[in-house]
């Protein structure tokens, strides 16, 4: 799947989440008034998560979560025309329903026996991934290939791994 579609997916993921949660904890607890502490709260959370998702990658430490070492060092796809997903399905492939589910429900548990303000944090997921998935559509971009993540078994080291094709070669749909 297409690094890019994988970002974009997590958005709509946290998005869902949020849909599923806020509604039964609205309905269970009432609407929460809006207090200025708690807006402040998820809004440091949302530039955290922003700040955090930029350098991430943007750099080459791996301490740091760097993730720009495995665009730099993504290999080239042998055969994308037999391999690659057309943008359809790599981007159904990039939707993760467990990762609604893993978001929900800590969402809706926080919101329901804590503060109904609790439902925000799904949302922490969304500036990082909006950072990253905007730093590859540029990268790649800058430097004229789509970057892929899979396991496909005729690349060397047949393992998860970075791998790129010109975009060319990608089929439209």
């Amino acid at each position: 799947m297409r690094y890019v579609h994988c970002q974009w997916a997590a958005v709509v993921e946290a998005g869902v989440a949020v849909a599923v949660a806020a509604p039964v904890v609205f309905g269970v607890r009432g609407l929460p008034q809006v207090e200025g502490a708690a807006v402040a709260v998820l809004l440091a959370l949302a530039g955290s998560s922003a700040f955090f998702g930029l350098v991430a990658v943007s750099t080459r430490l791996t301490w740091l979560g760097g993730e720009k070492r495995d665009f730099e060092s993504a290999l080239t796809l042998s055969n994308p025309e037999a391999i690659l997903p057309t943008r359809r399905e790599s981007l159904r492939r990039s939707f993760d329903g467990s990762f609604v589910v893993i978001v929900a429900v800590p969402s809706l548990l926080f919101g329901l026996f804590w503060d109904p303000w609790a439902i925000g944090l799904a949302v922490i997921f969304v500036p990082e991934r909006i950072v990253k998935g905007v730093y590859l559509f540029f990268w790649e971009r800058r430097h004229g290939v789509l970057l892929w993540r899979g396991k496909v078994e005729e690349q060397p080291l047949g393992k998860e791994q970075s791998l790129y094709s010109s975009p060319r070669g990608a089929t439209a749909d």
